[in-house]
């Protein structure tokens, strides 16, 4: 073997090609450059959720189960998978409905006031109870029927008319008072949330075959009765607009 070619030999050695060691400083620069980006960009958390939660079970790039709603702190969000075309077409008519209603609701001012969120049931607007209510008490505040007087500006929008809707009442697990008016948490969540649909109905004029009311007292939290703010958080009315295939299963 001559020396030139014993010299190439051992020159070569076993490690990678040199074009690998110039392509991964590329790599690396290019990501380094968009971590810098990053960092100066300011960031939408919903949207930024949107866009992963729009990826998954699509694309194959992300493990999912198809889902395709932003997540929320509800484990009950619907999925696609097992849905047909008409039922799947509902479910982004829905997420389309809630775009629509949190831009409103900023229209309005009202993001403060009114959350809103998704699960398998429909698309939930909430309502603390002291922005409708005051403590133990089921008269709607007047000041609260401005706000409701809004919502039925969107509850009467084309997209909406064909909706069914059910307003649903919940407390804290902390007993009434033995002088409130009413007995038990049952009778205070369901007069609320029929004052709600009463409202709805006789002064602002929808149609009462889309309404419902529900009272569930303290057995549906939505987070342990442990610390006032829980509580708060428990002491709700909610105007679920409802899914078509949530309706078929009640009337059933």
């Amino acid at each position: 073997m001559s020396r030139r070619r014993r010299r190439t030999e051992e020159n070569s050695g076993g490690g990678s090609p040199e074009w690998m060691t110039t392509y991964g400083d590329m790599v690396t620069l290019l990501l380094c450059f968009f971590v810098l980006l990053f960092s100066f960009s300011e960031i939408d958390a919903r949207k930024f959720k949107s866009m992963i939660a729009s990826f998954q079970g699509s694309l194959g790039i992300l493990d999912s189960d198809g889902i395709n709603i932003v997540p929320t702190d509800d484990s009950t969000l619907p999925t696609t998978e097992g849905m047909n075309e008409e039922q799947i077409k509902e479910l982004l008519d829905f997420k389309g409905l809630q775009d629509a209603l949190e831009e409103f609701l900023m229209e309005k001012d009202l993001e403060d006031d009114i959350l809103i969120s998704m699960d398998s049931k429909g698309l939930i607007m909430r309502f603390q109870d002291n922005v409708l209510f005051d403590s133990g008490r089921a008269d709607i505040k007047e000041e609260a029927k401005e706000i409701l007087i809004e919502i039925v500006e969107f509850l009467d929008h084309p997209d909406f008319r064909n909706k069914y809707i059910r307003v649903e009442g919940h407390t804290d697990s902390d007993p009434l008072k033995k002088n409130a008016r009413y007995e038990t948490n049952w009778e205070l969540s369901t007069a609320r949330a029929s004052n709600v649909v009463r409202f709805f109905i006789e002064e602002m004029n929808l149609d009462p075959k889309r309404f419902s009311a529900s009272g569930y007292s303290k057995y549906h939290p939505i987070a342990e009765n442990d610390t006032p703010e829980n509580k708060r958080k428990n002491r709700r009315v909610d105007i679920v607009i409802l899914r078509s295939e949530v309706i078929t299963s009640t009337i059933e």
